[in-house]
């Protein structure tokens, strides 16, 4: 059956919105750019977009439902139900993943009674598995309103989220200080961060991504191995490093250090025309 018409916002909450969105669209020279925003926008003022959010927004912007709802279902960061006070990602990626990240996610599940995009009793946590968290060198991660909680464990998301729970003060590695989903989705709606110390709170890469950063700068120590170009000899060698050679059958082979012989090398095996499956 279709549905009826979304309800309208108290005239009140209107009103606040209607004067928060005037604020945001002027920001744009086309007004349909400031759409992202105003998703955020409402997404603040209920915790999800809600039909009622997804029609304020076309108002303001002269678009269909349909074109705000197409952006809403695209991306990922705009709830489409009623969801916790605190989201909490874990990424679950290559690298989180092999690090411990599917753990994490496996025993919040089992710990909260909940499985992915589901909300605890209380309204308090959302639980969901994130691709990633663009974080790798502190693997595994876990995101508590897009604020990082590195080199997390089983142990230690348990405790983050009985603390969280329980109302208690709980600190990002490194970042602004921690907040509620709504007050986080006011701030990426373009609303400045008022707290004392929240902009001025700040996080740096890790010893991973500056190690990576100095061999391409050439600031490598003389123990780093840096693998050579083809045929050549490996820069910044230190003392451990040898001389290429023929790998052993059980050694493994990259195509940087190791090229393979392929139809277009290797007169001797050469491709034949693709054939139709079955043949």
């Amino acid at each position: 059956m279709p549905q009826l018409p979304a309800p309208a916002y108290p005239a009140e909450v209107l009103a606040r919105l209607e004067a928060d969105a005037k604020e945001v669209i002027a920001r744009y020279p086309g007004s349909r750019s400031a759409l992202l925003p105003l998703l955020h926008l409402v997404q603040s003022e209920e915790g999800f977009v809600s039909r009622t959010g997804m029609a304020f927004c076309a108002d303001q912007l002269g678009l269909t439902t349909a074109e705000v709802s197409a952006v809403a279902t695209f991306y990922t960061m705009y709830r489409r139900r009623p969801s916790g006070d605190y989201q909490v990602g874990v990424c679950t990626n290559t690298l989180c993943a092999v690090m411990g990240g599917d753990a994490i996610f496996d025993r919040l599940k089992d710990h909260l009674g909940v499985g992915n995009h589901e909300t605890t009793e209380d309204g308090k946590v959302t639980l969901e598995h994130i691709e990633c968290n663009a974080a790798c060198d502190f693997a595994p991660v876990v995101m508590v309103n897009w604020e990082f909680f590195d080199n997390q464990t089983p142990e230690s998301a348990t405790q983050l989220v009985d603390d969280l729970i329980a109302g208690r003060t709980v600190e990002p590695t490194r970042g602004a200080p921690l907040c509620t989903y709504k007050e986080t989705a006011r701030i990426l709606a373009g609303f400045p961060d008022r707290r004392p110390g929240a902009v001025e709170a700040s996080g740096g890469a890790g010893a991973a991504s500056l190690a990576g950063l100095k061999l391409a700068r050439g600031e490598a120590s003389s123990q780093t191995r840096v693998v050579g170009p083809r045929g050549g000899t490996p820069r910044d060698a230190g003392p451990q490093d040898t001389a290429p050679h023929d790998p052993s059958p059980t050694e493994h082979l990259s195509s940087h250090d190791a090229p393979q012989k392929t139809s277009a090398s290797d007169p001797e095996h050469p491709a034949g025309p693709a054939a139709e499956e079955g043949e």
